[in-house]
């Protein structure tokens, strides 16, 4: 059990992992899924469950989501970006806006405080 919900953990596939980010789609997967890898990381993705609905007769989202972890639970993605502890393929250091996929190319000469 978490103590807040910036570090979740979750059992994926039988294996306890801390979870990186829940139903997300699966172009965000093959994102985190590469650059966690080249980070040394474990990652774990699962198709998410079904959200719980109060009409039966709804229909599931067409397109499926998964949720995303890494097998190290001492991580933690705020922790990781802000502590500057991911690097880019190309050796750059993970920016916010480069994790939210805002931006194709980690800058982190302007903080992200000062960007507009």
């Amino acid at each position: 059990m978490a103590i807040n919900k910036n570090h979740e953990f979750e059992d994926l596939e039988g294996i306890k992992c801390a979870v990186v980010e829940k139903q997300v789609a699966s172009e965000r997967v093959s994102f985190l899924r590469e650059l966690l890898e080249s980070n040394g990381y474990r990652v774990m993705a699962v198709p998410s469950p079904p959200p719980k609905t109060v009409d039966p007769a709804a229909e599931p989202p067409a397109d499926p989501t998964f949720t995303i972890g890494v097998t190290d639970v001492m991580f933690n993605a705020t922790n990781a970006i802000f502590g500057r502890l991911l690097k880019t393929r190309s050796g750059r250091v993970v920016t916010r806006a480069y994790w939210l996929q805002q931006e194709s190319v980690s800058d982190d000469t302007v903080p992200y405080y000062e960007k507009k």
